[in-house]
């Protein structure tokens, strides 16, 4: 009897054990993160520059087959962003690449071209638009802001700029030289620079930016140019906005190649979007391979 009791008990020990590795067994995976790249048309410069789409192309492809990065889903729009908020769905964070809005033969995947505007509003449409979004933004979809595409006239972008990301370049004030730039990391311990060392590189860097005092933000880089007539500058930064959301700047990312040939300035760039995502970086950073570069498709919306 007493073996019986016995042989019973240790038959239901193994079921319990067995029952709790099925369910382990049977609960999801952890959610994979989208990202959403809105890079500008090709609207000007030589080839191998401002190379938007293919910039942004190449980073999804190397978010996407990184061997320490898994559960990362892309999305690439070219042109003008989505008005349809359903596209927006279960994105975890955007990534600009573009022009400016300061011209109207350039495009801005979110705002007008400013001199198409009253320079102080934006038509009914617009501006729903872009509440909605920030709607979205304010839930936690963070905001990465690429090169040219941190230079906003208009003063409701500029605004939502501010709020989003923490800093703004504005013209007048802030400098954007083509130059050999040295970049070193002021606060080695964030999650964007794990396995970035210091690099040097030919870029055209947007600098100089306007950065209200603001504890939200993270200076990511210094750049130091070789000859522009200024010192040290800001040429990258995180903020971390209330609520939880992320956003992102870096200024560089004229010259398309550099993608390639420069290691560092690329997991610079993939660890930024990831954690801009909420992702966690990898130790050692993002690690990624280069695709070759596919072939362009042109405005998709």
């Amino acid at each position: 009897m007493r073996y019986l009791t016995t042989l019973c008990s240790i038959v239901a020990i193994v079921g319990i054990v067995g029952m709790a590795a099925i369910g382990a067994q049977e609960k999801p995976a952890t959610p994979g993160k989208t990202i959403l790249f809105l890079a500008g048309p090709k609207d000007h410069g030589m080839a191998g520059r401002h190379e938007y789409e293919l910039d942004l192309r190449t980073l999804a492809r190397c978010l996407e087959t990184s061997s320490n990065l898994k559960g990362v889903a892309t999305k690439v729009v070219v042109g003008r962003a989505p008005r349809d908020l359903a596209e927006y769905k279960d994105v975890a964070a955007i990534v600009i690449e573009s022009s400016s809005d300061r011209d109207e033969r350039e495009t801005h995947p979110l705002f007008p071209p400013e001199p198409t505007t009253t320079k102080h509003t934006y038509d009914p449409e617009t501006l729903q638009y872009l509440k909605d979004l920030d709607a979205l933004v304010k839930k936690g979809m963070g905001v990465a802001i690429i090169h040219y595409a941190s230079w906003v006239e208009h003063w409701v972008a500029r605004r939502y700029y501010l709020d989003w990301t923490g800093g703004l370049w504005v013209q007048g004030g802030s400098r954007n030289p083509v130059d050999q730039w040295s970049m070193t990391l002021p606060n080695p311990q964030h999650p964007i620079l794990r396995g970035v060392k210091p690099w040097t590189y030919r870029d055209e860097m947007f600098s100089r930016y306007f950065l209200p005092a603001d504890p939200k933000r993270t200076e990511l880089l210094i750049g130091t140019p070789a000859k522009a007539p200024f010192g040290p500058q800001v040429a990258s930064f995180a903020y971390e906005r209330e609520g939880g959301g992320r956003g992102f700047v870096f200024g560089g990312m004229d010259f398309h190649d550099n993608l390639a040939t420069v290691e560092d300035f690329r997991r610079f760039l993939l660890n930024g979007i990831a954690w801009t995502a909420g992702l966690e970086v990898p130790d050692g950073g993002v690690q990624s391979t280069v695709p070759p570069d596919p072939p362009k498709t042109g405005p998709t919306k």
